[in-house]
């Protein structure tokens, strides 16, 4: 079961990275420039935020296996849409519908959370985080190979009939679940937003997550400039081949769900605190140059995508251990917060590498992990592991249920 969902979580998250690669190409095949066809990449992320914020608080509120299969059809056919359309505002809209549903990975964790013990909840995390990685590293690599041989639309109808065929296997695979809450939908957005309130555990984890992931969106946002600037004079592509390093993580993340396992989350999140700092002081030498500078680039990189994902492994499994009843409601606001973290480190990347140029972007990282380390310590030392900090209260609701 854990394989399967870790394959969902692969065909999800690739199906919302596989556009990037056939941009050019479909603005050839719609006869329009590629800035103006990649409305449909911009769409189809547009659609994925909203669908984290208004689709994924259902997953407390819907049986489990009905809601993931409903969502995969509907990817399913917003990608069979998308791989018809005969026209850009066609294709820009299918793309936004396939961003607003492709959230099932985000769905499959709080309710493989549910379906493990607590004890084993770090290392099944860790596995589909594997699984997203890989969906996330392989779908360009996927959709250009295809396109370059097929056409554009290639990649979105073999993309719509793995994503349909998998709706047909979870339909059969995943055990009939109730869901834990009775809710009404209003209630669970706004639920959300109570939560993060209310729960020092969450707001903790979305700190680390979002001062984490900003840093790692800043480098990488800043890549492309330094390999195709004078130091390198690479181009642009050359950060595609550079990101298949992060591969490496694929093997990473089940090992440190272990760890979380067996020492918790507090422990996790200082080494990758830690490691991302050493990253930010490895990255520097990449302003060199030549091959040293290329192979500080990849070391650092490479540490740096450990360290991220090491730290979305341990706190989500802080995330998911605050109420049961509430799993989905607590993953919106941490990947809500996640995502608006790394929103803002492209914006401060870009900013930092017109006033100082790579070195400006490495210390940057460095504030920022600076941040993350120093409220992890600000936290007692049982708070950092699991304890009263990241308690919550419950109360039971007039159908004699308990949400938090």
């Amino acid at each position: 079961m854990t394989l399967l969902l870790a394959v969902t979580c692969a065909v999800a998250v690739g199906n919302l990275y596989f556009p990037q690669a056939i941009v050019p190409l479909a603005a050839e095949g719609l006869h329009t420039s590629p800035d103006a066809a990649s409305l449909a990449v911009t769409a189809t992320q547009a659609g994925y935020t909203a669908g984290i914020f208004l689709l994924v608080p259902l997953g407390d509120r819907l049986p489990h296996r009905r809601f993931l299969v409903t969502l995969l059809t509907l990817t399913g056919l917003g990608l069979l849409g998308a791989g018809c359309a005969p026209g850009l505002p066609f294709l820009v809209t299918a793309g936004a519908l396939v961003g607003l549903t492709t959230v099932a990975a985000q769905v499959v964790g709080p309710m493989a959370a549910g379906l493990v013990a607590s004890d084993r909840r770090g290392a099944v995390l860790g596995t589909l985080l594997s699984g997203s990685t890989g969906g996330m590293l392989l779908a360009r690599a996927f959709s250009g190979t295809l396109g370059e041989r097929l056409g554009w639309r290639a990649p979105y109808l073999v993309a719509a009939a793995v994503t349909l065929l998998l709706a047909g296997v979870l339909a059969r695979a995943v055990p009939a679940v109730a869901p834990p809450s009775r809710q009404p939908y209003r209630a669970l957005l706004a639920d959300t937003l109570r939560l993060l309130r209310t729960e020092p555990g969450l707001r903790r984890s979305c700190f680390y997550q979002a001062t984490v992931f900003a840093g790692f969106s800043a480098v990488w946002t800043c890549l492309a400039l330094l390999l195709s600037g004078p130091a390198y004079g690479m181009g642009a592509q050359a950060v595609g081949l550079l990101a298949l390093v992060g591969g490496a993580t694929m093997l990473c993340t089940p090992l440190v769900g272990r760890l979380v396992d067996r020492h918790g989350p507090g422990p996790v999140n200082l080494a990758s605190m830690v490691a991302v700092l050493v990253s930010a002081a490895i990255l520097v030498a990449g302003a060199l140059g030549d091959v040293p500078g290329l192979v500080a680039l990849v070391v650092g990189t490479l540490l740096l995508d450990v360290a991220m994902q090491s730290g979305m492994v341990a706190n989500k499994a802080r995330v998911y251990a605050l109420c049961a009843d509430a799993r989905s409601r607590l993953n919106t606001a941490y990947m809500t917060c996640a995502y608006l973290g790394g929103s803002a480190g492209s914006w401060l990347g870009v900013r930092a590498w017109g006033q100082a140029g790579w070195w400006g972007v490495c210390a940057l990282l460095a504030l920022l992990g600076s941040l993350a380390l120093a409220r992890h310590l600000m936290v007692p030392p049982g708070g950092r592991r699991g304890g009263r900090g990241d308690m919550t209260s419950t109360v039971r609701t007039s159908d004699g249920r308990h949400e938090c």
